[in-house]
């Protein structure tokens, strides 16, 4: 049996911040490769919810740089997962930009349709708007009105599903930068 947690917006944000403009040892960095930037919000995400889904090919979950779902470094495969799944680990949905909130992903487009950068929400301005972290070109606080973009996505994380009620204790090791959580 299945129990849904809240997700932890604020330590997904604590951890944006902390690891924004550096690189967490635990996790291989894509720069140049690619790209970091789905990367670094999947590991924003497992510091709020704590909880991976490990099933192979379609899960999203991250055990070494030779050993991790597509959805874990994907835009496109990241997208479909949060927003499909329904078993263990985050879930989610496409909201529009005013039902966004700290924690929450966007992912930016070109004119073709298709996704190539994901960010996290990190705050609201009045002056800026939506505020940003990302990796690639790596930015805590970034204004998304000052990126380029043709099309754009919210995507809302409603929670976490899990089999236990109370949250596994793997915050401070993976801030750390000491240990994934455990399977």
């Amino acid at each position: 049996m299945l129990f849904t947690r809240r997700y932890n917006r604020y330590r997904a944000l604590e951890y944006a911040q902390r690891w924004a403009f550096d690189r967490n040892p635990l996790f291989a960095s894509y720069n140049g490769i690619g790209g970091d930037c789905t990367n670094f919000i999947s590991q924003c995400i497992l510091a709020g919810t704590c909880k991976m889904n490990y099933t192979e090919t379609f899960g999203w979950y991250y055990i070494s740089d030779a050993d991790r779902a597509p959805a874990w470094t994907g835009v496109e495969f990241f997208y479909n997962f949060i927003t499909s799944n329904t078993g263990e680990g985050p879930f989610g949905i496409e909201v529009t930009e005013e039902d966004v909130s700290i924690g929450d992903v966007i992912q930016l487009g070109d004119a073709e349709g298709g996704f190539y950068h994901t960010l996290i929400v990190t705050a609201y301005t009045r002056r800026d708007g939506i505020l940003v972290a990302a990796h690639s070109d790596d930015a805590f606080d970034r204004p998304l009105n000052s990126y380029n973009y043709a099309a754009i996505r919210y995507i809302k994380i409603l929670g976490v599903r899990t089999d236990s009620l109370f949250p596994p204790a793997c915050f401070d090791a993976l801030y750390n930068g000491e240990a994934l959580p455990a399977r």
